[in-house]
């Protein structure tokens, strides 16, 4: 699983996209396709929209109920420093597609690690 664990709100959290209908409503929310809205975060032309849907759908995704999943962005999403909440939204929309670091077997010089 692309799981990515990251602090958001008052403790770790974990985030995941681990359906198809899962990425399916990401791209409905925000309006883009998953490889656009990738590209987007990579080119800093992403939305306040779009930051906080990756957070709440990646909260749902890794066990988190949609309703706490919802009261966290409200309460810890908005009012954040921007930097702040996209950080945790673009580990997670980076774990969706390259995994996590902990799944990669390499360390990054070809070796295994």
């Amino acid at each position: 699983m692309t799981q990515h664990i990251a602090f958001f709100g008052d403790s770790q959290k974990a985030f995941s996209f681990p359906t198809r209908e899962l990425i399916e409503e990401l791209e409905r929310k925000t309006g883009h396709g998953v490889g656009a809205l990738f590209r987007r975060f990579r080119t800093s032309e992403y939305s306040l929209s779009d930051v906080l849907q990756v957070i709440r759908l990646g909260l749902v995704g890794g066990g988190t109920s949609p309703a706490e999943a919802d009261q966290l962005v409200s309460i810890y999403g908005v009012g954040r420093p921007l930097a702040e909440i996209f950080a945790v939204a673009d580990g997670v929309i980076t774990a969706l597609f390259f995994g996590s670091a902990s799944e990669n077997p390499h360390d990054g010089t070809g070796q295994s690690a």
